[in-house]
């Protein structure tokens, strides 16, 4: 179906996310770490999880799969969550509302210093890598046209379909300042799916560019090149741990114990990991494990 809307799926889920929204519920004894609905948002949240379990040795429930960026940002906010992992860009972009910025240093401290003032959320320090939209094309068919830059697209555009989430159409980093910069115009609306249907829509011929994460473990596996966003259109990404205050009031310890986790992943260990988990079929948690057996954590 090629539309603007959500699909269905993601409908349902957005829907079933609010209701859950709808009440606080008290967990005073145990911290709740969320999630987004993508493999790398998962991964993130069960190392957080499983990094508190062994250092503060409290009980640890998980809630991942939270729809998009507004849903985990306001289940934080109402307090059903704890924590939850989120990137810099996004926060800046699609939360704060406010204009892209390509130094990762102005960014993290901008989104550090309003998350505290509008929301009480604590940020954490990176994890180490960064996670930028990748705009991902098939390799067979960058290597045919010879083009390797998102500027070399314009020639080609016209001719294309392009795929995207749905959170990509509304935000102010996403496809209108995308396509503005980029002076793109695609054969017909873009497709909206979920992230986790890109690759196989690029693989059956269904899209030909699709605004995909720089770290997806599948770039790689399946042969898909992307395009260098020589414009530097998309601001830095970094992937920080997001606290509400309340939590770490009252587990004192919980704020050191998450900057242990910072600086402990690079792009090409973050690629990997999320290949472990798409690409191989392990279980994340296997995966997690093995991660921080790696990491002596």
């Amino acid at each position: 179906m090629r539309s603007s809307l959500l699909p269905a799926a993601c409908a349902i889920g957005l829907c079933l996310s609010l209701s859950m929204l709808a009440c606080r519920n008290s967990h005073s004894g145990r911290l709740v770490v969320g999630s987004k609905n993508f493999t790398e948002q998962v991964i993130l949240a069960e190392l957080m999880a499983q990094h508190i379990e062994a250092r503060l040795h409290v009980p640890v429930e998980r809630r991942f799969y939270l729809a998009g960026s507004y849903i985990a940002h306001q289940a934080v906010l109402a307090d059903r969550i704890d924590i939850y992992p989120e990137y810099t860009g996004t926060a800046l972009t699609a939360i704060l509302k406010e204009s892209p910025n390509w130094d990762s240093n102005t960014v993290f401290n901008e989104v550090n210093e309003q998350y505290e003032k509008r929301f009480h959320l604590t940020v954490i320090q990176p994890f180490g890598f960064n996670n930028s939209f990748a705009m991902v094309m098939r390799g067979a068919q960058a290597r045919k046209l010879g083009i390797t830059k998102l500027s070399e697209a314009k020639s080609y555009a016209s001719q294309w379909t392009f795929g995207c989430g749905y959170e990509f159409l509304e935000r102010p980093d996403g496809f209108a300042g995308f396509t503005r910069r980029y002076g793109l115009t695609f054969r017909d609306k873009p497709r909206v799916m979920d992230l986790g249907l890109l690759y196989r829509a690029l693989q059956n011929g269904q899209i030909d560019l699709a605004a995909a994460n720089g770290t997806d473990g599948l770039i790689a596996a399946l042969d898909m090149v992307v395009l260098q966003d020589d414009l530097r259109y998309f601001p830095p990404y970094e992937a920080v741990p997001v606290v509400n205050d309340e939590a770490l009031r009252r587990f004192p310890t919980l704020r050191p114990a998450l900057a242990e986790l910072a600086n402990t992943i690079s792009d090409v260990e973050m690629r990997r990991m999320n290949y472990a988990v798409d690409g191989e079929h392990k279980d994340v948690i296997e995966v997690v494990r093995e991660f921080r057996r790696e990491k002596g954590l």
